[in-house]
C-alpha cells in the first residue's frame, strides 16, 4: 500500500479483485501464442508472443496495485501503476455497507460490495471483490471499534475536565460527576443502556455542573 498512514493508524485488511480478473488476459495471450506457433515462422512467432505477453503482464500489475485497505479509521481505495490515485471513506462517514454474490461468486469466492457514505461522498460500488463478506465484516467491526474509541476518549476527557474542576475548586461534585460519567460509559460498553440513554444521562450530568 502506497498511501501514507496517519499517526496511530493500523491496517486491518488489504483486499483485491478476484484472481478471475486475470484469466481473460492470460487466455487471450495463450490463444495468440498458439495461433502464432501454428501459422508463423519461429522467429516471427516468438516476437509476437513476447510483445503480446505485455497484455497479461500489465493486467497483473493493475491487479496487484488496485487494492482496498481497511484501517482503524478509514477505507482506502487505491490504484494506479505509474500514476497513483486513492479515494478514502472515513469510518464515521459510512452509513451502510452491503455485499452480494451470485451462484458462481459463492463457488469461487467473489462478489460485489456497496458502500453508502455521507451525502457529499455518495455511494461506491466495488465489483468482483475477493472475499466480499470478509471486507464487509471487517469494515463493520472497524466501525464499532472506532465508535467505542471515540466514546471512550470523550468520556475520559469529560472525566478529566470534571476532576480538574473539582481539584481546583476543592469541591467534591466534580469528581462525583466524573465517576458517574465513567459508570455510564461502562454501562454503554456492556450494552446495559442504549446510546440515546447514555447521551440523555450525560447531558443531565453536564447541565448540573
Amino acid at each position: 500500500m502506497r498511501t501514507a498512514l496517519k499517526p496511530n493508524e493500523k491496517v486491518l485488511l488489504i483486499i483485491r479483485h478476484h484472481w478471475l480478473k486475470l484469466v481473460v488476459p492470460f487466455l487471450v495471450w495463450v490463444l495468440i501464442a498458439i495461433t502464432c506457433i501454428i501459422f508463423f515462422k519461429a522467429s516471427t512467432a516468438f516476437l509476437v508472443i513476447l510483445i503480446t505477453a505485455l497484455y497479461p503482464l500489465m493486467a497483473y500489475f493493475i491487479w496487484v496495485h488496485n487494492i482496498w485497505a481497511v484501517t482503524n479509521i478509514r477505507v482506502i481505495d487505491e490504484g494506479g501503476i505509474l500514476s497513483h490515485h486513492a479515494k478514502e471513506s472515513p469510518l464515521d462517514k459510512i452509513n451502510n455497507i452491503e455485499y452480494s454474490q451470485s451462484f458462481w461468486g459463492r463457488v469461487f469466492g467473489f462478489g460485489n460490495v456497496d458502500i453508502q457514505t455521507a451525502a457529499e461522498l455518495g455511494e461506491t460500488n466495488y465489483e468482483m471483490i475477493h472475499h466480499p463478506k470478509l471486507l464487509k465484516d471487517t469494515i463493520t467491526h472497524a466501525q464499532e471499534e472506532y465508535k467505542n474509541m471515540q466514546l471512550s476518549n470523550q468520556a475520559a476527557l469529560l472525566a478529566k475536565t470534571f476532576a480538574e474542576s473539582a481539584h481546583n475548586s476543592q469541591a467534591p461534585s466534580g469528581q462525583m460527576i466524573a465517576d458517574e460519567l465513567q459508570k455510564l460509559f461502562d454501562l454503554l460498553q456492556r450494552g446495559a443502556i442504549t446510546q440515546q440513554e447514555y447521551d440523555t444521562q450525560k447531558n443531565k450530568l453536564i447541565q448540573n455542573t
